[in-house]
């Protein structure tokens, strides 16, 4: 049976008011075109839907069973306009974000906090892992976008924008004095008890790339989940730890860390935004992006 769904409409709002003339005016047409649309869906169906009264209109026994239908899945459509349109006026929806400590910590996290100020029904999920897991959650359809840092090894499908640049250095405590503005060879390092990040991080196999290309092999005495533990374990003395300058830099200003110094410096490398170009971003992902100042082309 192939049935206008106009007509439906037009039989929902007949129905709810009880009235053609209530009808009209909720659906802002004429009483005939009213009139006309139950016409033709009592012709499709072969059978009368109302039957007039003084006050108005009634259903008719079959009318009613088809209410009963049409009522449910009229209502659900205008529920689901609804929620569209909050999501549309940021008023509900969901981010889901990929991101590491660090890129969290030290850029992602003050425009979220922007944001939910600014926007508190959106919920925000920030997937917490290195950059490798990042790429995959966002290759999967899994994230929206991820905040990563380079070096970055990615499909086609993933456009990258650098957003800010970031230094690794190697810092020490007091117990390691003796190294404090003096002038280093990297090749020193193999014989220093040396504390890194994880093997599978970006930044240890960057920092470990840079390290072989000056003939430095290094074999660390503890290899830590976080950034922020490998500081602890530098003030507590248990050893000299590779490590991006941010986390640092509170300690090294209260003299309670210092850099060690080399005579080439690691060269910097960049935090970036990943998106996936075959996703298309939601609304509340695209207004986080611009607020933080990111142009997706």
């Amino acid at each position: 049976m192939d049935i206008n769904l106009e007509y439906y409409k037009i039989f929902y709002y007949v129905g709810v008011k009880q009235s053609i003339t209530l009808a009209a005016d909720a659906l802002s047409i004429s009483q005939p075109a009213v009139s006309q649309g139950i016409k033709n869906l009592e012709q499709a169906y072969n059978c009368k839907l109302f039957a007039r009264t003084p006050k108005g209109v009634r259903f008719t026994t079959e009318g009613e069973v088809l209410f009963s239908y049409v009522k449910k899945g009229y209502e659900t459509i205008l529920t689901g306009e609804k929620k569209v349109n909050d999501m549309l006026n940021l008023e509900s929806g969901e981010i889901c974000i990929g991101a590491s400590d660090m890129t969290l910590k030290y850029y992602l996290l003050s425009y979220l906090e922007k944001f939910h100020e600014e926007f508190p029904e959106i919920k925000v999920t920030v997937t917490n892992a290195p950059t490798p897991e990042t790429i995959a959650h966002l290759s999967d359809g899994k994230i929206d976008f991820g905040v990563v840092s380079t070096p970055i090894v990615c499909g086609n499908n993933i456009s990258q924008i650098p957003v800010k640049e970031i230094r690794d250095v190697f810092v020490a405590g007091r117990k390691f004095q003796n190294l404090k503005d003096k002038e280093l060879d990297y090749k020193e390092l193999e014989k220093m008890p040396l504390m890194c990040l994880e093997g599978h991080t970006s930044t240890r196999e960057y920092v470990t790339a840079f390290l072989d290309k000056h003939d430095t092999k290094i074999s660390p005495e503890f290899e830590l989940a976080t950034s922020d533990m490998l500081v602890q374990f530098a003030k507590r003395n248990l050893g000299i730890a590779s490590i991006v300058e941010d986390f640092a830099s509170e300690e090294i200003k209260n003299n309670e860390l210092f850099e060690l110094k080399f005579s080439e410096e690691i060269p910097k490398r960049k935090f970036c935004v990943v998106l996936n170009k075959k996703l298309p971003l939601s609304t509340a992902a695209k207004k986080l992006i611009d607020m933080m100042d990111i142009e997706v082309k």
